[in-house]
């Protein structure tokens, strides 16, 4: 079975490649700004965010494409339950890594299958992280690993990448973490598989 998957991100890709599922791109070409700065002027938590854009993204392209699976995802990060953004500039990237900076966030992806512009499945995992007690000059140093268009694509920190460094613990998924919650996905393609 070959899914559609509504998302730009190299990385859900090469995970979707990883575990053999068949997949076409096409970028659903959502505001994300738009949508979180709505949902927050409502009072929305960033799981909240993380779940509506998923879906968004998945509706967007599947009511352009009759009969197909189409999945969509979103990552958040959260800090005492504020959403912080993906860096619009390295000056950006290193105020958001000093946020982070010795303290426990969560990192919540959210998935969403839809089918004839319907949510026909959706799930979201939260992953806890605490970074490492770091100074400004290692934050700066970790930074200048990273090229701005990654930085900005991404966000402040690849654990697929050096990213791991940054942290004292990690609980969760590695995949979800990187972007995509795939135990659950596969388990929902082998219930309709059956």
């Amino acid at each position: 079975m070959k899914i559609i998957l509504a998302s730009k991100s190299g990385v859900r890709k090469k995970i979707l490649d990883k575990y053999k599922i068949d997949c076409e791109v096409i970028v659903s070409n959502v505001d994300e700004d738009e949508v979180k700065n709505s949902l927050l002027d409502e009072g929305a938590d960033p799981s909240i965010v993380s779940k509506n854009l998923a879906e968004i993204k998945s509706i967007k392209v599947s009511s352009k494409n009759p009969d197909r699976l189409v999945l969509g995802a979103d990552s958040v990060i959260s800090l005492e339950n504020e959403l912080i953004n993906k860096p619009r500039s390295r000056d950006e990237a290193l105020e958001i890594l000093k946020k982070l900076n010795n303290s426990k966030h969560y990192l919540i992806s959210s998935v969403c299958i839809s089918k004839n512009g319907a949510m026909v499945w959706n799930h979201s995992d939260s992953s806890e992280l605490k970074m490492k007690n770091l100074t400004e000059k290692n934050l700066k140093e970790y930074l200048e690993k990273i090229s701005t268009e990654t930085l900005l694509a991404y966000g402040v920190y690849q654990i697929e990448a050096n990213g791991l460094e940054l942290f004292e613990y990690i609980k969760g998924d590695r995949d979800s973490i990187m972007g995509l919650p795939i135990k659950h996905i596969l388990n929902y393609i082998k219930q309709i598989n059956k």
